[in-house]
């Protein structure tokens, strides 16, 4: 039983998505730039084709890019991280920053130990859940303040100006975030 990220076959295909569209280009740009056909383009972007090593090149160079930077921002296949906690020595109680998930996935998650700066305002693109793990904090958002303690959650939805600061010493928060590059599904409904 390993520590390390179990290796699989990377998916291509989102990376090369968000290449495209942030190049605004159609997929027949891209066809007639690469010499690839549009069904295939289509199906290498959802995942249902893996292109061989020259056609990946040839998408790379439509793109103005390299294989080397699509398959770096490629999403695996399938993959198993483990992050391990970090040694902490009694009385340290400098404020500490952990990332919780490696990699350029769908969701961050971080840790927040100790205090940091109250002052600073946050405001994401995507949904955030706040999860206290020890301490207590208090959060303000949309002009109100909320106090959480150990255990509680607070969801703040995509676009919500926030700020928040630690009220005892040695809290924890833990922050999961939807990624910035993940385009936000609105439910058209309400």
């Amino acid at each position: 039983m390993g520590d390390h990220k179990e290796q699989q076959p990377v998916r291509v295909g989102a990376a090369v998505r968000r290449r495209r569209r942030a190049l605004e280009l159609t997929l027949a740009v891209v066809a007639e730039r690469s010499g690839l056909s549009v069904p295939f383009l289509s199906q290498v972007e959802n995942d249902k084709a893996r292109p061989s090593r020259t056609s990946l090149e040839k998408l790379a160079d439509a793109l103005r890019t390299t294989a080397v930077e699509l398959l770096a921002a490629a999403d695996p296949a399938a993959s198993v991280d483990v992050v391990r906690a970090e040694a902490v020595t009694d009385g340290d109680y400098d404020p500490r920053t952990r990332s919780l998930v490696r990699g350029h996935h769908q969701l961050h998650a971080s840790e927040f130990t100790g205090d940091h700066d109250a002052g600073r305002e946050f405001q994401h693109r995507n949904d955030e859940l706040m999860y206290v793990a020890d301490g207590a904090v208090e959060i303000e958002a949309e002009g109100r303040a909320y106090r959480l303690g150990r255990g509680d959650t607070l969801y703040l939805t995509g676009g919500v100006r926030h700020r928040w600061r630690a009220t005892v010493p040695d809290t924890r928060v833990i922050v999961v975030a939807v990624a910035e590059h993940i385009e936000a599904m609105h439910d058209r409904s309400r």
